[in-house]
């Protein structure tokens, strides 16, 4: 199947069901993608089926998963991933990620949990994202995430990144919040971290807001606007890789729509400062 791959200046919003009127009615511009959790949406019928069908012939849908679990001691879900495929291909969405972390064995934990930053678990999860991409038919990206202690560092988390990247040959969805989290909570640079990446495999990006717990401790919530070290950082990441798709997570605590917007409007100014520069 020939999907179309989405402009890389363009700014999307996370489908989710509290923000469904205000997608509805916004205006062209606003904002050019939509990006949804396939495990929430397949099946899904009545009102909110409905306006996921009308949404999706208005919006490209990009697919953000949640419960793949590539990096758990369980096989994965091979009936899930099918469905996933049928999902995608309805809808033709260019692109799935998931996230570089684990959060199910017997059960899901609803948690996404670190991966330990070890020579096998690089080769663990490579060989699950192999799986993966050889059931959806397409290539997969995964997402740094979050995370407050690492179970075993052998390597850093940006090498340990680059090599699942080379050893599964997958891409990567880089989340600029997490980045910033992370390097607060454990204590190295931001932009250390991301010239360390390799050039090439990013293929998107996710912007949030997080809780100032205090100076050395912040959480990854999703629920406030981007902080202005955020902001920056997000305009080091355009410098480093280009202006990729950017998503604005917001998954609760919704202000009024026209500040969603006001946040889309500041991702376009720095994209097209990232151009003007090019």
């Amino acid at each position: 199947m020939q999907i179309s791959q989405p402009s890389t200046l363009t700014v999307g919003l996370g489908l989710r069901r509290g923000l469904i009127p205000d997608l509805l009615a916004a205006p062209t511009g606003d904002f050019d993608f939509l990006e949804v959790a396939p495990e929430n949406w397949i099946g899904v019928g009545g009102t909110h089926g409905a306006a996921l069908r009308e949404l999706a012939e208005r919006y490209p849908l990009s697919c953000h998963g949640l419960s793949l679990s590539l990096g758990g001691p369980a096989p994965l879900d091979v009936g899930f991933l099918h469905e996933v495929r049928g999902f995608l291909d309805r809808y033709k969405v260019p692109l799935y990620s998931e996230h570089l972390s684990y959060c199910s064995d017997d059960g899901h934990l609803y948690d996404l949990l670190p991966l330990p930053f070890t020579e096998e678990a690089v080769h663990h999860v490579a060989g699950r994202i192999r799986q993966a991409q050889d059931i959806l038919g397409r290539r997969l990206a995964v997402e740094n995430v979050s995370y407050y202690a690492a179970p075993r560092q052998d390597m850093d988390e940006a090498t340990f990144t680059n090599a699942v990247l080379r050893e599964a040959d997958c891409d990567l969805l880089l989340d600029v919040n997490n980045v910033y989290v992370n390097a607060i909570n454990l204590g190295f640079e931001p932009q250390a971290f991301l010239a360390a990446i390799e050039p090439g495999r990013v293929v998107g990006m996710h912007v949030a807001g997080h809780f100032d717990e205090s100076d050395s401790l912040k959480i990854d919530t999703h629920g406030a606007p981007v902080k202005p070290r955020v902001w920056s950082l997000l305009a080091d990441a355009y410098a480093r890789f280009g202006a990729q798709p950017t998503l604005l997570e917001r998954d609760f605590n919704f202000p009024p729509f026209t500040d969603l917007v006001a946040e889309l409007q500041t991702i376009r100014r720095l994209q097209s400062c990232e151009v003007s520069r090019g």
